[in-house]
């Protein structure tokens, strides 16, 4: 039993020496981007937090929304979560009411759901948004128009 004990350690102790370390990105490091104005009505920002490594598939990006900015319609193929962060704002499923978001407030959409999200008409809105790559991608639609959107 104790040699079986002594090989567990000494195997763990060799994993741990050839495993990667961790990656710290300070605070303010990565850059902030203008969200693409094709995908988007109004002026929102991104920026990214992680970018995925090899084998997790997962990014995430903070967007902030100025007041009445808002995605187009869109699809994840992989899904999306939403994790609300400052301000309040809206997102709303195709053919489904809207729902207001607040700061803690999760979202989870998906896969191949028809969705957008945004800031209100008067309030700024950020969240942080953690999807997975896929040769897919996600499907841009067309502009939530102003008589879908609420105001």
């Amino acid at each position: 039993m104790a040699a079986a004990v002594g090989m567990l350690l000494v195997c763990n102790v060799a994993a741990a020496e050839t495993a990667e370390l961790q990656t710290v990105t300070k605070a303010g490091s990565n850059a902030t981007v203008q969200a693409n104005p094709k995908n988007f009505t109004g002026t929102a920002w991104v920026t990214s937090l992680f970018s995925a490594n090899s084998p997790s598939k997962t990014y995430a990006a903070v967007v902030s929304f100025t007041p009445g900015a808002r995605t187009n319609w869109h699809i994840h193929s992989t899904g999306q979560s939403l994790i609300v962060t400052e301000g309040f704002g809206y997102t709303q499923e195709w053919g489904r009411e809207i729902v207001v978001l607040y700061p803690g407030d999760v979202v989870w959409c998906p896969p191949g759901v028809k969705h957008w999200h945004g800031a209100s008409s008067n309030t700024s809105m950020s969240h942080i948004a953690v999807s997975e790559v896929s040769d897919k991608g996600v499907t841009w639609l067309e502009p939530v128009t102003d008589r879908q959107y609420p105001k």
